[in-house]
């Protein structure tokens, strides 16, 4: 399709499909969801002159992965966000079935996107360019074409381009599937964004001393922090271990040590990012004050999209919460942006067993809780999170066969806090020593109903909705 037609069905789609959206009563209040259709990857997520720009794949004319354009918001406080011209269309030779996901950087004091232009042929084959894009005076993005064809030895699969700058020059990731069915991430560098040089794989299957370790890796991002190198990547084909592993495809991380001249990334184990139902192809940026700030994607690819209720009303998928990093003990912790705290409204604190608690509407809300004991958290008959004292497990009815799904997390409890949408739960463990994030679909006014014998301390807020225009 022609970028000037699908533009065109776009805007047709948006006018005739937003009212039936917006009466969805699982529509978020305040994490953000397309307007129509559907959302995947988070794209290009950078603050540039005090404003944050998070671009995503989109897709405005239906609830499957196709017609892959880039959305924008933007905001200058991480809470309210604007929507901006759509920021890329496919359509071009290079392009023709989707701009996939890619990153953003400043160059030359212009926002400029790099992504994948996905070609696919007719008798089966396909292949992949990373592609720019630059921003114009009017809010858009020109393309700039392709600046790097499919490398030798690797499958059509090579795709979501991370871009950073590193002393005097431009480094990008890339995640790839070479020609024996095993993923890699590979390093380049580039002087000017636009001739780049292949420097190595520098983490995948195989490599490192981690064996066999799927067949694809996707969505790489690599960054610094407190001194450490972290590689975030999304392997696919990973083998479902008894309490990890369990969502059709992962997203983890890596800690190590990137040597740039050898191309090389001495690393430690890959540890899943999210022991929740929903988690995938998150991306990171510096903001301006120096903290590594993340946000993902609260869906996962081929899982049970098929099943969700909100397609009845013509969308799919949401973002998590923008989430701060910092390295603990060696560990990645993610808590809630500190900016979501704008959204607190009336606060209610209460102490005693969990038995006794009382019930807490949870259709938009934060919750902080500290236990002491077994206890379990039944939100609106829907999910349920219950503690034994060593195992941490969330429990929903499968989608699209209606029998009980689980998700674990094991180590020693202490502190909860909880945030809950319309249709999501993300569940901040022991300030962010581990997370839980799920979608859920409750009746309305869903309640918190808690039990055991468990002594707790809570403090709950109901949250207000953020704005988006």
């Amino acid at each position: 399709m022609e970028e000037h037609d699908l533009m065109k069905q776009a805007v047709q789609a948006l006018m005739s499909g937003m009212p039936k959206a917006l009466r969805d009563p699982h529509r978020p209040a305040w994490h953000l969801a397309p307007s129509v259709g559907l959302l995947n990857d988070p794209n290009g997520f950078i603050q540039h002159n005090g404003v944050y720009h998070l671009f995503y794949q989109w897709n405005p004319l239906g609830c499957d992965h196709r017609n892959k354009c880039w959305g924008h918001w933007q905001s200058t406080d991480l809470v309210n966000w604007q929507h901006q011209p759509v920021a890329l269309v496919p359509g071009a030779c290079y392009d023709s079935h989707g701009c996939y996901s890619g990153s953003a950087v400043v160059a030359d004091g212009k926002i400029t996107l790099v992504y994948t232009g996905n070609v696919k042929y007719a008798e089966g084959s396909r292949t992949a360019y990373q592609c720019l894009a630059q921003e114009n005076a009017q809010g858009g993005y020109d393309k700039l074409g392709p600046v790097l064809p499919l490398p030798a030895g690797y499958s059509g699969h090579v795709r979501d381009p991370k871009v950073w700058r590193h002393q005097d020059a431009w480094y990008m990731v890339l995640g790839a599937r070479d020609l024996q069915d095993r993923g890699k991430v590979l390093l380049l560098r580039s002087d000017d964004l636009r001739s780049w040089q292949l420097r190595g794989e520098i983490a995948g299957s195989q490599l490192n001393g981690i064996g066999d370790f799927g067949y694809m890796w996707e969505c790489p991002d690599l960054f610094t922090l407190d001194g450490v190198e972290v590689l975030i990547c999304c392997p696919q084909g990973l083998e479902a271990q008894a309490e990890r592993y369990l969502n059709v495809y992962q997203a983890g991380y890596f800690t190590g040590k990137l040597d740039y001249q050898r191309a090389t990334f001495d690393h430690q184990d890959f540890h899943e990012l999210d022991a929740g139902f929903e988690f995938y192809a998150p991306q990171t940026t510096l903001a301006e004050d120096g903290r590594r700030l993340l946000v993902g994607w609260m869906g996962v690819p081929e899982q049970d999209e098929d099943y969700h209720p909100t397609r009845q009303y013509g969308w799919i998928h949401t973002m998590t919460c923008p989430r701060e990093l910092s390295l603990q003990n060696g560990k990645l912790y993610q808590q809630p942006a500190r900016e979501l705290q704008q959204l607190r409204g009336t606060s209610q604190q209460w102490q005693g067993a969990a038995d006794s608690a009382p019930c807490l509407p949870v259709d938009s809300a934060e919750l902080l809780l500290t236990p002491q004991g077994r206890f379990s958290a039944n939100v609106g008959d829907a999910i349920v999170l219950d503690w034994d004292g060593a195992l941490l497990r969330l429990t929903r009815n499968n989608l699209r066969d209606g029998q009980p799904e689980h998700r674990y997390w094991r180590g020693d409890l202490a502190h909860l806090q909880i945030l809950f949408d319309h249709s999501s739960v993300e569940i901040f463990i022991n300030h962010g020593e581990a997370v839980m994030s799920a979608r859920y679909f409750p009746g309305p006014q869903p309640l918190l109903q808690l039990g055991g014998d468990a002594h707790l301390a809570l403090e709950h807020w109901s949250l207000a909705p953020c704005m988006l225009e």
